[in-house]
């Protein structure tokens, strides 16, 4: 799967982004792309808000799933209070970090984007919002090797960054960056080093960089 480029916001790895480039891709488990829907929902209406359960947040728990009307994926990952998501659709991407605390989840970004959701068992509804732009999101649990991978790497003096989301039906999506340029990432083969920009890089699963996020 081949990303082309035009990012438009980014920052360091570690920190939480926003980052963009165009065209998008989500390829499924047959292989054929679908194109990144264009964000067709209505501007400004904050995303749904968890609903308190009064069920305590699960201790360690995966999610994946896709964004209602956006055409992107959305992955969900908890390790005790500590929680982290990631968006993309090929040409945009974002990472989230905060707590979980009865049963829901708010989370942060970059640019005053977020994440908030409930998380019921066997999947977390919630909504996301970037900019001025908010979907909805249902995110059934994740098994491996379906779920949230991260590389990151020193190539040719400047930092390559990627991101990739894994259904358990095959369909993912990915993005990457050198520097501040994206640069075309390919399909994610779970438990492969891929190669980036002429680079092979450590693809780590969450359990492998959770602990490195904020």
């Amino acid at each position: 799967m081949t990303l082309a480029a035009g990012g438009i916001v980014a920052v360091a790895l570690g920190v939480l982004s926003v980052s963009a480039a165009s065209p998008a891709n989500v390829t499924d488990a047959g292989g054929a792309a679908q194109a990144g829907a264009e964000a067709t929902t209505q501007v400004s209406p904050p995303p749904p808000t968890a609903v308190k359960t009064g069920r305590p947040a699960p201790v360690r728990a995966d999610y994946a799933g896709r964004v209602k009307e956006q055409g992107g994926l959305i992955a969900i990952s908890v390790r005790n209070d500590k929680v982290i998501a990631y968006f993309c659709d090929g040409r945009t991407e974002a990472w989230f970090a905060g707590r979980a605390k009865d049963g829901e989840v708010t989370l942060k970004g970059f640019g005053g984007s977020s994440v908030s959701a409930r998380l019921d068992g066997d999947r977390a509804v919630g909504g996301l919002r970037i900019g001025r732009k908010s979907w909805d999101f249902t995110a059934p649990t994740a098994k491996k090797p379906s779920g949230l991978y991260r590389a990151s790497a020193i190539v040719r003096g400047a930092r390559l960054k990627a991101g990739w989301i894994v259904l358990a039906d095959g369909t993912q999506t990915g993005f990457a960056k050198r520097g501040e340029q994206p640069v075309a990432v390919p399909a994610l083969t779970p438990g492969t080093d891929p190669t980036i920009d002429g680079a092979r890089v450590d693809a780590k699963d969450v359990d492998e960089f959770i602990g490195e996020m904020p």
